[in-house]
């Protein structure tokens, strides 16, 4: 199966680190104003996230079925272990592959974070993560606001991230974790 996300990963946590910061501003000097300008995206994602019920549609559409499927509301990577060991599979990301808006990337790289850390383990973007089978990958390839991020393992213990330096990284589950 073809792993797929729908939107862009990471935007919301890094819409939470950007008004964590400008609040110790704050803190530290409440006449000083929030410097928020370049950031409405963010920050959008941050304060009213959406579910994307959008998507349920477009897939009924291509008449694509997913064989499984989660809203990413505590991570790419924990969510993508949900799937794995329900379905007792492994499977393999790429990096090169993960949605990232822009303004993720600038607020990332301003706070020293490399961008691909927010998108994998960031959670509350309420975007969905699910599969389909490898012969939707024509009907699905070409639907707006979806991105084929890598493909599920028959290996269970096979979890990994490989990085535009084409390393392999084992996933691990980094997301919120209740007490």
């Amino acid at each position: 199966d073809l792993i797929c996300v729908t939107g862009n990963l990471g935007a919301a946590y890094m819409g939470l680190q950007l008004l964590e910061r400008e609040n110790k501003v704050f803190e530290a000097n409440p006449n000083e104003q929030p410097d928020l300008i370049g950031y409405e995206y963010i920050l959008e994602r941050q304060l009213k996230p959406e579910a994307r019920a959008d998507i349920i549609e477009e897939l009924n559409n291509a008449n694509i079925k997913p064989t499984s499927m989660i809203d990413i509301s505590d991570g790419l990577s924990s969510e993508l272990m949900h799937i794995c060991t329900q379905s007792k599979k492994g499977c393999k990301i790429f990096q090169d592959k993960l949605p990232i808006n822009r303004e993720t990337e600038k607020m990332a790289k301003e706070l020293n974070i490399e961008p691909i850390i927010p998108a994998l383990n960031g959670g509350e973007d309420y975007e969905l993560l699910f599969t389909v089978p490898l012969n939707d990958h024509d009907k699905i390839k070409n639907i707006k606001d979806i991105s084929i991020i890598g493909h599920i393992y028959k290996e269970e213990k096979t979890k990994i991230l490989v990085t535009n330096y084409g390393t392999c990284i084992d996933l691990v589950a980094q997301g919120w974790k209740s007490f």
